[in-house]
């Protein structure tokens, strides 16, 4: 495997995983720079802030709303973030600010910022929660913004709570300004041109559990086999870090010819250029806040079988995608992302109805491509900025 990751950096992780968060919390808290208590009412335009350069859903957030705010003429600038690391310029004076980030982590990645960063600028929180019910820990966000912009209407719905009257669903606008990869050769990824490519993508680093990789295996073998002429590809990153969920996923495939597993870490290009050469996307998730690589295989045209619940359905239906059955359960996750929320419930998706479902596809050209187009269309009118354009009218945000 290609990733590696540093000693300090895995003697970190030996520490119980809500310990060191809150410890780290409440040091940056201390540090970080406060906002005003009331935001101006006009800025000139909306400065993005975020890890631009990370593999993750926010990563990815702050990438799409940087190009929806240079499409509508909005833009202006960025402000890059991480953990421990010290922000770059601050954005222009009268700028509003859009920070990409969860609110447990907006002390950690403002720890750094001088003292007068957010003073005088309306900043706005771009948030993404993938259950019903909110940690405790997100409370220490809503210091920091004047409102919130919620990913989802699944999302919106627990942060109301944390902040009423302050949220907005507003969906990544990836309709807005989208210039998808073109599909490169199937041999580039060593697929057989003439084989039914399903694809499943996800980061470990994202919660193994909440993915769940393994019922998409199941469901994969349930429907098809060994069949030669059906592909499961698996693209996932965080091997490194998460070593026993890779030895996990790489035993549920066992020797099996037509499942591929790509562990490396691939180039946001090279990751796209994959999902491009799909045929069926596949996404058997307990939760999720929006579910950015359905959508993005979608607005592709290419069908997608999906868990029928949480934020997937802001820009899914029964018409537009395979929506699979579930049951709801309590959340229980070994790696402590999820797992000590009170009341909180996840889908258990049906990996027999999911199976039916790959098998309808797989064996339906004419099916998959009637799907992919429904999908396509739902998904352009769901992303396409309309409730962007909406909050920015309503915060007063105008082009610099």
């Amino acid at each position: 495997m290609a990733e590696r990751i540093s000693l300090p950096h895995r003697l970190w992780r030996r520490l119980p995983p809500a310990a060191r968060r809150a410890a780290l919390r409440r040091s940056a808290a201390l540090l970080a720079p406060g906002r005003d208590a009331t935001p101006p009412a006009a800025s000139a335009g909306l400065a993005i802030g975020g890890e631009f350069g990370a593999a993750t859903g926010l990563g990815e957030a702050a990438r799409v709303y940087e190009a929806a705010c240079i499409a509508l003429g909005v833009a202006r600038g960025r402000l890059p973030l991480g953990i421990g690391a010290r922000p770059g310029a601050a954005p222009p004076p009268g700028a509003a600010l859009l920070l990409t980030v969860n609110a447990p982590s907006l002390p950690l990645m403002l720890a750094r910022a001088p003292r007068d960063l957010l003073r005088g600028r309306r900043v706005i929180g771009a948030w993404a929660w993938e259950l019903p019910v909110l940690p405790a820990e997100w409370r220490i966000g809503a210091r920091y913004v004047h409102e919130v912009w919620a990913c989802s209407a699944f999302t919106a719905a627990p942060l109301e709570a944390l902040a009423p009257g302050r949220v907005r669903v507003v969906p990544y606008p990836l309709a807005l300004a989208w210039h998808p990869t073109p599909a490169p050769p199937r041999a580039a990824y060593g697929l057989a041109e003439d084989a039914v490519v399903t694809t499943v993508i996800f980061s470990l680093g994202s919660s193994f559990t909440r993915k769940n990789p393994l019922a998409a295996i199941a469901a994969f073998r349930a429907a098809f086999g060994n069949r030669r002429d059906q592909l499961l590809a698996l693209k996932l990153s965080g091997a490194a870090a998460f070593p026993d969920e890779a030895r996990q996923i790489a035993a549920a495939a066992g020797q099996a010819a037509n499942i591929r597993i790509f562990p490396e870490t691939w180039p946001t290009e090279r990751v796209e250029g994959l999902l491009a050469v799909s045929d069926v996307v596949l996404s058997l998730h307990r939760a999720e806040g929006l579910g950015l690589v359905p959508a993005q295989a979608m607005l592709r045209g290419i069908p997608v079988v999906a868990t029928g619940w949480s934020g997937n359905l802001q820009y899914m239906d029964d018409a537009s995608a395979a929506l699979v059955g579930y049951r709801l359960i309590p959340v229980a996750d070994p790696t402590g992302v999820y797992g000590r929320i009170p009341g909180a419930l996840w889908a258990d998706p049906d990996v027999d109805d999911a199976a039916a479902a790959l098998r309808r596809l797989g064996d339906d050209p004419a099916a998959r491509a009637a799907l992919g187009a429904r999908g396509a269309a739902k998904a352009r009118l769901a992303l396409n900025g309309d409730e962007l354009r909406a909050a920015l009218t309503a915060a007063g945000i105008t082009a610099g």
